[in-house]
């Protein structure tokens, strides 16, 4: 009996451990929050360049986006490596509203590059060490797919200010013929689900590369992602009907030595 339920209690131990670095690490109410604050940064984009306030309503939006990844992050040093990097990040964002012309403007905003890049690789850290699929898991998964796409976006608006004419756009007026915040956004999204409807085209050679990249990235990432989720949730499945048919067992064993007792004091 003492061998059979030394491999249970271990079971229990690393799934406390897994629950224990959940809740240091990502923070199942900030996610939620930072998908959100994902969400409606896409939804709102397109539209605000269409009214006099639209830049800083961008800027504020960017700026909440920031900071509840900071705090979606969790843990005392991730936090502030994360606030070492996010700090010229926003700095960079304020900067580019109040003087957009200046032209190292975008080269400090271009180190929100490096603090996306940070939160993708944290979140992914995340959901390869989660110990079972859950809510929380799930809002990491699409806020790291998400995030992918707005750091393809920064990268692109710095490939297109620091090398001119990389990007060629088919239709529209020429008024819509830069990469700002939404078309660098609505470009970077359309190559990361492959879809690609060719009014922009990167003609560039290192656009050409990241749109590359950034393509067989969200090819993989999807692919890789489901693989993941569906082997947490058939291991914890086939755990659970172990545990349930071992606490059956025990149950079964129980009754019967009871039984076995009890016929032995009547004798």
């Amino acid at each position: 009996m003492p061998d059979a339920t030394q491999p249970q209690h271990g079971e229990k131990r690393a799934n406390l451990q897994g629950t224990r670095f959940a809740t240091k690490g990502v923070f199942r109410f900030s996610v939620v929050y930072f998908l959100c604050a994902l969400v409606l940064n896409m939804v709102v984009s397109p539209f605000v360049d269409q009214f006099p306030g639209g830049f800083l309503v961008a800027t504020v939006l960017m700026t909440l986006v920031f900071l509840s990844a900071l705090l979606a992050i969790g843990g005392r040093l991730r936090t502030m490596v994360g606030v070492v990097l996010v700090a010229p990040a926003l700095f960079g964002e304020w900067l580019s509203y109040w003087q957009p012309d200046l032209p190292f403007s975008v080269i400090i905003r271009g180190s929100g590059v490096l603090f996306i890049g940070y939160v993708v690789l944290e979140f992914l850290r995340f959901i390869v060490r989660a110990p079972r699929v859950d809510f929380e898991v799930l809002c990491a998964g699409i806020a790291t797919y998400l995030m992918l796409g707005l750091f393809w976006s920064f990268a692109y608006i710095l490939v297109d200010r620091l090398i001119p004419n990389s990007f060629v756009f088919t239709v529209g007026p020429d008024s819509s013929h830069s990469m700002n915040d939404f078309n660098a956004i609505y470009f970077s999204f359309t190559t990361l689900s492959t879809v690609g409807y060719g009014d922009i085209v990167p003609v560039s050679r290192v656009a050409r590369m990241l749109a590359m990249v950034e393509a067989v990235f969200g090819m993989f990432y999807v692919t890789l992602l489901i693989a993941r989720l569906v082997s947490l949730y058939s291991f914890n499945s086939s755990l659970m009907a172990g545990n349930s048919e071992k606490t059956a067992n025990y149950k079964r064993i129980g009754s019967e030595n009871s039984q076995t007792g009890g016929n032995n004091q009547e004798k």
